[in-house]
């Protein structure tokens, strides 16, 4: 079975408050978007538990601290599903706030719910995904959502930006998601996200808003360059996704060759949008 994890972004993030836990409580939409892995599991013959390669990006690490693996634990504890042999080609960069390993967890516990006849509704899934990551769930039914809580609580939206040209950049910088949560001082907005993303998106730029940017274009001046940079190519709006490092910007039509020369040393990727 070969399946194709896609990739998200952020559109708006409100960092609302911190919590006694001290995790913060967020608004944010996730967006399915186009780029996707290659993730392919098999019944194995050979194996007396799983086996595990990976190619595209370089994947580093001990396998059983991948999410895949992970999600194959999960299901192998719960239900008893029998070895696998699993394969992922990693074609979402890491660290760039496309949620590619969250992706990666939820189409693996679809994949082996759907292979072993497990019978598992989208509801006992996502209880199971949010257990392998807070954004994992909504990589279950796939559908822009407008989430909450640590970024756990989904609502429906009604949100559509089929059409519109999608540009992803993600410079080969890290940005620590504790270090850039720390820096982010909490706030309410007078007006809800879902409300703001009601606007046409020609109105979104300097209204819909990324909390994180400002602690993170403090510490890495380069991102807010590539913003800049998108707005100048002729983006409708441009945000920095989750805390980065990854910029996107969304245009009418594709940006001309010369206005993205700048980009070309960066992980670029674009497309039209598809829902």
């Amino acid at each position: 079975m070969i399946l194709y994890p896609n990739a998200k972004i952020n559109i708006g993030l409100n960092v609302v408050e911190r919590r006694p836990d001290g995790y913060h409580n967020i608004e944010t939409v996730f967006y399915p978007i186009g780029l996707h892995d290659v993730l392919s599991v098999e019944p194995s013959v050979m194996c007396s538990d799983y086996s595990f390669s990976a190619g595209g990006i370089s994947v580093d690490g001990n396998p059983e601290d991948n999410l895949v693996v992970k999600a194959y634990r999960l299901l192998q504890h719960e239900y008893g599903v029998p070895p696998v042999d699993i394969s992922l080609e990693k074609r979402i960069p890491f660290g760039a706030g496309f949620g590619g390993g969250s992706s990666d967890a939820a189409f693996m516990l679809k994949a082996l719910n759907e292979l072993f006849a497990l019978k598992l509704s989208p509801r006992k899934l996502e209880q199971l995904a949010v257990s392998l990551g807070a954004d994992c769930p909504v990589f279950v039914r796939n559908k822009p959502v407008f989430a909450s809580g640590i970024g756990n609580v989904f609502s429906p939206i009604k949100l559509s930006l089929k059409g519109y040209f999608l540009l992803l950049v993600k410079p080969d910088i890290h940005v620590s998601t504790p270090e850039a949560y720390s820096r982010v001082v909490p706030w309410k907005s007078e007006r809800s996200l879902v409300d703001l993303l009601s606007l046409p998106v020609q109105e979104w730029r300097g209204v819909v808003k990324n909390d994180f940017e400002e602690s993170v274009f403090a510490l890495y001046p380069e991102i807010a360059e590539i913003k800049a940079g998108l707005y100048s190519a002729g983006a409708l709006y441009a945000s920095m996704s989750g805390s980065g490092s990854a910029v996107y910007g969304i245009f009418e039509t594709p940006p001309l060759e010369e206005t993205i020369q700048g980009f070309k040393r960066y992980f670029l990727a674009g497309g039209y949008m598809e829902k």
